[in-house]
């Protein structure tokens, strides 16, 4: 089969790609693996009984099934969400949103796609631009969306260490360079993979450095606030037009309904929803109108910080004690990205003997299902730094017994590693 050049890009493998191959795989397989891998929420009671309430209602009138499978939405995506969504954040943060600010999509993968791309690669004059990640290591799924090659630039982080076993990511602000090359900056809020949070300084900085060069500042709160709200420190939720704030439905625990959201100016939804014309038609009404119950009432906010972010936030305890305990104090070094928000624990070992891509291989034979380091570090140099291929992301979202089980089996397979070594390799 020839194909053309897009064709090749976007068969060829991607880090994205082997992740949800793995997870359906393992899921069809009926193998008892323990799934640590992907971003698939928890499934919270709370949240489920509201949700089959809600469809309940719906499936009881007939003009709610009409809107919800025989009527095309806009292109800009289903209008009663969006009003109701805009005046939610008004009410709550006096942002001034029009609903013309407000676009949805079918996911948040194809909004990143879609934003990369608007902003990313080649313009009119031949120029070519990148999207500037100042904070590496960034989401498995941004690495590939890009049409054009090379299309991210990444900065390596300042590393502080918090706890004898807990380290912190932050941008190296005198590493980051804004230039005339440069289409948008995005950084997410909270890092998947890392459970990071950026400060709202560090924010604002970032922000200015936008404003300055008259670029988009995308800041990716699919884990983030105003909801899901899957934070364990304080952030600020923060918009103006400066700013494209990506949301998502999916981690509020509706993954399957494919409901990205974007927040901008104007002219960003206008071109925004020409595409989602082009390549989609419409979205898909099904998260909008689920979830619109919930917006309107103002519940979704109340849901994301009493139910949700609780949930996540004691799940993460205990997947941080259960690790503690299986690696002990006196094995090899070892380190927990300090959890700030998310559903990950991001594991590094210095000097690790073998690659995270190697430790991924025997984990999976041992049954743990994890996620290797080197895949989020998309548009770093391809130089020796050790430290991409030293690191491992965990979920922690599913059973609890589960995941201690999970962890404890990578402690002792990190242990074995280190183990095979001779007795000076260790350092």
């Amino acid at each position: 089969m020839k194909l053309s050049a897009f064709g090749r890009k976007f068969t060829a493998d991607a880090g994205i790609t082997s992740l949800m191959d793995d997870l359906g795989n393992a899921m069809a397989s009926g193998e008892d693996m323990i799934m640590m891998g992907g971003g698939n929420p928890g499934h919270i009671p709370e949240v489920q009984q509201r949700v089959q309430e809600i469809l309940a209602e719906m499936a009881t009138d007939e003009n709610q099934v009409r809107r919800l499978v025989g009527i095309y939405d806009p292109p800009q995506g289903e209008k009663q969400f969006i009003a109701s969504l805009a005046d939610l954040l008004n009410e709550e943060y006096g942002w001034g949103l029009k609903p013309e600010n407000i676009a949805l999509t079918n996911g948040s993968q194809a909004a990143f796609f879609m934003l990369f791309n608007m902003f990313g690669g080649e313009y009119g004059n031949g120029q070519r631009k990148h999207i500037l990640l100042p904070l590496a290591p960034e989401y498995i799924g941004y690495a590939d969306a890009g049409i054009d090659q090379d299309l991210f630039h990444a900065v390596q982080p300042d590393i502080s260490f918090t706890d004898a076993h807990e380290f912190k990511y932050r941008v190296d602000f005198d590493a980051v360079e804004v230039t005339g090359e440069t289409g948008a900056i995005c950084v997410s809020r909270p890092t998947n993979p890392t459970g990071n949070v950026i400060t709202d300084e560090e924010l604002a900085r970032l922000e200015g450095m936008a404003r300055e060069h008259d670029i988009p500042l995308i800041v990716d709160g699919a884990y983030g606030t105003p909801f899901p709200s899957l934070l364990f420190v304080d952030a600020k939720p923060t918009w103006n037009e400066q700013i494209i704030l990506c949301l998502s439905l999916s981690k509020l625990g509706l993954p399957a309904a494919r409901t990205g959201i974007v927040i901008a100016s104007e002219p960003v939804i206008k071109a925004l929803s020409g595409i989602n014309a082009i390549m989609n038609l419409a979205t898909g009404s099904f998260g909008a109108m689920l979830a619109e119950p919930l917006v309107k009432s103002g519940e979704i906010l109340s849901l994301s910080r009493e139910v949700i972010c609780p949930f996540y936030k004691a799940k993460m305890e205990r997947a941080v004690e259960a690790f503690r305990v299986a690696m002990g104090e006196d094995s090899c070094r070892w380190y927990i990205h300090k959890p700030e928000g998310a559903m990950f624990l991001w594991l590094w070992f210095p000097d690790l003997p073998i690659s995270s891509l190697e430790l991924y291989q025997r984990l999976k034979e041992r049954g743990v299902l994890v996620v290797s380091g080197h895949y989020f570090f998309p548009g770093l140099p391809d130089d020796d730094w050790k430290h991409r291929h030293e690191c491992l992301r965990v979920t922690y979202s599913q059973d609890d017994e589960q995941v201690a089980n999970g962890l404890r089996i990578i402690a002792d397979e990190v242990k074995a590693v280190w183990a095979e070594q001779p007795a000076s390799g260790q350092s």
